[in-house]
């Protein structure tokens, strides 16, 4: 749990609150309008959940309620109501000042088994390397996306729109840190919140979302260089879209599940 971050969370004298500053390299958004990215709150959140709490989370939901913008910092809370012999039910609250940012509610912990199997397998795609590298639609900058790299492995993403709309609305995504951060559970709750980048592709439009939340599910996390992102839009209606990602390390372990809903923005 001590390995290195995405974002600078800082430890403070109270072992329940941590400190998150903002700047552009955790933000999206126009570049005179950035706000930090919902999946680094998240993120966060478990990190400082799994520090506090010396458990890894099993799964974790966010909400989102309203935007934070550098440079300020977010002050997160930690709550542990209840912990047990295996594991600790908890949340963290995310605010700038008084104003609530998000709340993520989580279940941490671990128990020994002889039972680990997956009956979700990761879909056939073509290695990264042989994947066409997608820019972000906004273009260039030293923002959240400049620090990720994509590659379009099924369906239509980023700047140029690479690769082909897929007609049953999903999009298969290589994602990796371009500082060669691992991947763990922090790195995979930023990863899941890409599934709104995956409405053009389903509505086949220049389209996008905001997120309202997003939970992600913990499986394995094993060691890999990229995580294999299957994400499909379930569907879209009054301006509104609901969508989920399975999460897969390059040997096809199943690392995660996620799923949110999402503002839809036609652009």
């Amino acid at each position: 749990m001590s390995q290195p971050l995405f974002f600078n969370l800082q430890a403070t004298h109270n072992p329940h609150r941590w400190l998150l500053p903002l700047s552009p390299a955790v933000c999206v958004g126009p570049p005179d309008n950035l706000f930090m990215f919902g999946g680094v709150g998240m993120a966060a959140a478990i990190a400082a959940l799994e520090r506090t709490c010396g458990r890894p989370a099993i799964w974790a939901t966010a909400q989102y309620l309203s935007y934070a913008r550098p440079p300020s910092i977010v002050d997160l809370d930690v709550w542990v109501p209840a912990s047990g012999k295996y594991n600790s039910q908890a949340r963290v609250i995310g605010h700038v000042g008084d104003k609530e940012i998000f709340t993520v509610n989580a279940a941490l912990g671990a128990r020994e088994s002889e039972h680990s199997t997956q009956w979700v397998q990761a879909p056939e795609a073509p290695p990264p390397e042989a994947c066409v590298e997608a820019d972000h639609w906004r273009g260039g900058g030293d923002d959240l996306h400049s620090r990720i790299e994509v590659r379009v492995a099924q369906g239509r993403y980023g700047g140029a729109r690479a690769g082909a709309p897929a007609s049953d609305g999903r999009l298969l995504l290589w994602i990796r840190s371009r500082e060669g951060l691992p991947i763990d559970s922090t790195f995979l709750a930023i990863v899941a919140d890409f599934v709104p980048g995956a409405l053009g592709n389903a509505l086949q439009l220049n389209a996008g979302g905001n997120s309202l939340d997003n939970t992600i599910r913990y499986r394995r996390i094993v060691p890999t260089d990229w995580v294999l992102c299957d994400i499909r839009i379930d569907g879209v209606h009054g301006g509104f879209g609901h969508g989920s990602m399975a999460l897969f390390a390059q040997d096809g372990e199943l690392m995660a599940t996620a799923s949110q809903s999402m503002i839809l923005r036609v652009f």
